[in-house]
């Protein structure tokens, strides 16, 4: 999760003294107010606007239901084969009290198997020439996932979520309970970007979301 305080550096418009001063010699006459004063102000502003623009959807809102979950202590090859049958791109891999502790994606399994291709067309191929379950011999899910998982509140407004995904490459994260981080469903990055409209999908890819 980001910290509130950094929802504006995560979104890559962090502002410098230098910005702060030259904006406030634009305004006419005297400003009793510090630079820091300034910077947190513009920090509220941005999170006031976006909640506003964004209808206060929170990550809750706009999650998947969660089709699968994974354990550290399962066998690659079985959980490769449940993300393909389910034609899944990840899990959220989860302890015994349902709490996140990583995630299992796609991109995960093959580069642990040193290849670059879908996950249906490995297990299609693989399994009638050497076997799924040789390359993916005596490796397990806590091996290979990416821990510790990133992951949002169902809380979690706009402005935490665009700044949590700027954290990590993943296409998607799981959306925990605030109070015991289990996991509540899956947020998919194009599914928000998708809920916030056509021009926020293209404001939103030019900072890389």
């Amino acid at each position: 999760m980001v910290p509130e305080q950094d929802w504006a550096s995560g979104l890559g418009v962090d502002l410098t003294d230098d910005d702060c001063y030259e904006a406030m010699r634009a305004i006419p006459g005297y400003l009793d107010i510090s630079v820091e004063d300034f910077r947190e102000l513009y920090r509220l502003a941005l999170t006031h606007a976006a909640g506003r623009l964004t209808g206060g959807l929170r990550a809750g809102d706009l999650m998947e239901p969660v089709t699968l979950t994974l354990t550290p202590d399962q066998g690659l090859d079985q959980a490769v084969r449940s993300l393909a049958g389910m034609q899944l791109k990840g899990a959220p891999v989860v302890d015994g009290a349902g709490r996140s502790v990583g995630m299992l994606s796609e991109t995960d399994v093959l580069r642990h198997l040193g290849v670059r291709t879908w996950l249906g067309l490995l297990v299609q191929h693989l399994d009638g020439d050497l076997g799924l379950e040789l390359c993916c011999r005596g490796a397990l899910v806590g091996d290979v996932m990416t821990a510790p998982a990133v992951v949002v509140t169902a809380a979690a407004g706009v402005m935490e979520v665009l700044a949590t995904f700027r954290t990590h490459p993943g296409r998607r994260m799981p959306v925990v309970d605030p109070g015991d981080g289990r996991v509540l469903g899956i947020l998919a990055r194009k599914a928000l970007l998708h809920r916030l409209g056509p021009s926020a999908e293209a404001g939103w890819a030019e900072l890389g979301l």
